[in-house]
Order: C-alpha cells, then structure tokens, then sequence
C-alpha cells in the first residue's frame, strides 16, 4: 500500500545517513563513500536543498575560493553534489524542480524522488532509474531528520 505522506513530515533539516546506486546488474556502489556526509532541507514554502559530500574530500592549496588549480577543482566536483528548488508532494512522490545544481543538465529538470517514511525520525528517498558510471542505477538515499540538542 502507498504510503500518503504529509507536507509537515518533511518539513524540517535531515543528516544523511547513507547513499546508495543499486544497478540494474546487481551491482551495488557507495558514489560518496560508506561515510558520506549530506543535508536535506524542506522549508514550509515549498523549497528544498541537498548537498552531499564525501567525509574525506582535500583542501586546496590557497585559501582562494577561485583560484584552485584544475586537478583541485576537478576533485572537489567529483565529491560532491547539491542541488535545489521548489518542490511538489503527492502521496509518496517529491518532485523537485530543480533552479540550482552542480550537474548543470539538472537545472531546469523536474526530479522526482519516491518516498518511504520509515518513521517519523527517518525516510529514504528512491530516484528513478538514472544513468550513472555508464549504467542505469537507481539511488536509495537514507535521511535522519535532525534533532536539536541531540545532533551536532
């Protein structure tokens, strides 16, 4: 059975727990790492952002936000990914419609997402099959939401 989810249970700030890409071989791979570090955030005005990162991502060499060499801004690109917008909510499904994205092909984008509220502290996020790596996967993203005085 579907679940039906309320807007009031996304609203609020969410820590990933961990992602996943589930290939359609079998396969199954960590993109950010076992470790990954991320937010979720859902406003009551019907936006969202997400940024993800891996937990061991280099500094650069200068303290100059713009004047990282190639290789250094490559590899910052490469452990990371963000993105938001408004987003639409009906039933189990959040699209989000995506204004801002560090994968430029996103913007303009409706993503959607189906969601599995495991209980009222945690939900997964299921994509659609996308192309990642040069093969059809599906991403499972596990979120916890955010308690203040508990988590740092």
């Amino acid at each position: 059975m579907e679940q039906i989810i309320a807007p009031a249970d996304l609203i609020g700030t969410w820590k990933l727990a961990s992602v996943e890409m589930r290939y359609s071989d079998g396969d199954i791979r960590y993109p950010w790492g076992t470790h990954a570090r991320g937010h979720l955030v859902y406003s009551s005005d019907g936006y969202m952002s997400a940024v993800i990162a891996t937990d061991d991502r280099p500094l650069f060499a200068t303290e100059d936000i713009l004047a990282g060499s190639l290789e250094e801004q490559a590899r910052a690109a490469r452990s990371y990914v963000s993105y938001g917008g408004p987003y639409e909510l009906h039933g189990n499904e959040v699209t989000y419609h995506v204004e801002v994205s560090l994968f430029p092909n996103w913007v303009g984008q409706a993503q959607l997402r189906y969601i599995e509220m495991v209980d009222d502290r945690q939900l997964i996020l299921r994509s659609v099959p996308i192309l990642a790596n040069g093969k059809q996967g599906t991403s499972y993203l596990t979120w916890h939401k955010y308690a203040p005085g508990i988590d740092s």
